[in-house]
């Protein structure tokens, strides 16, 4: 949460957050009621690190969905998975049970400035039919950018 604000101050955008411990839905709830009330246009809604393997967790992350689907008519409008592409292979395992649980409907793939290629982009694609729609290449803002399949392409036979 302390990573989401110090990322709110350096953009100018509010962080709507309760305490550490609260539950995900009323964090929601009260996120999309402030971000009505100021006249917003766009809300995103972090939930941080969460493991496929861990079922509490995946079914409240099934519970901020519906949440944001009651206050907000056809919401969520974008659910990103972020993927970091060091996981190898085991990110279409992750992308999976995500998809499932919460309609998943593209991947951010991040850490892409080290040694990994991200090559797990290709299962995800081919098995999930998930679009990538960011890369991370860096942990500065200007280092995530929409997905260039060509340029992705390339940097694989670099």
């Amino acid at each position: 949460m302390d990573q989401l604000k110090i990322w709110g101050q350096r953009l100018g955008a509010p962080v709507i957050a309760h305490q550490p411990g609260a539950d995900a839905g009323a964090v929601v709830y009260d996120a999309i009621h402030a971000s009505q009330s100021r006249g917003m246009d766009l809300l995103i809604i972090d939930t941080a690190g969460r493991l496929h393997t861990h079922y509490n967790l995946m079914q409240e992350l099934a519970k901020v969905r519906r949440v944001a689907a009651k206050r907000v008519h056809r919401a969520p409008h974008e659910t990103l998975l972020v993927l970091d592409a060091t996981t190898g292979q085991n990110g279409l395992s992750q992308a999976q049970h995500f998809k499932e649980a919460v309609e998943v409907t593209g991947i951010i793939l991040a850490k892409l400035d080290g040694t990994a290629k991200g090559g797990v982009a290709f299962a995800i694609a081919r098995e999930l039919g998930l679009p990538i729609r960011f890369v991370g290449t860096g942990e500065g803002v200007e280092d995530l950018a929409e997905f260039d399949a060509k340029t992705f392409v390339e940097g694989l036979f670099l």
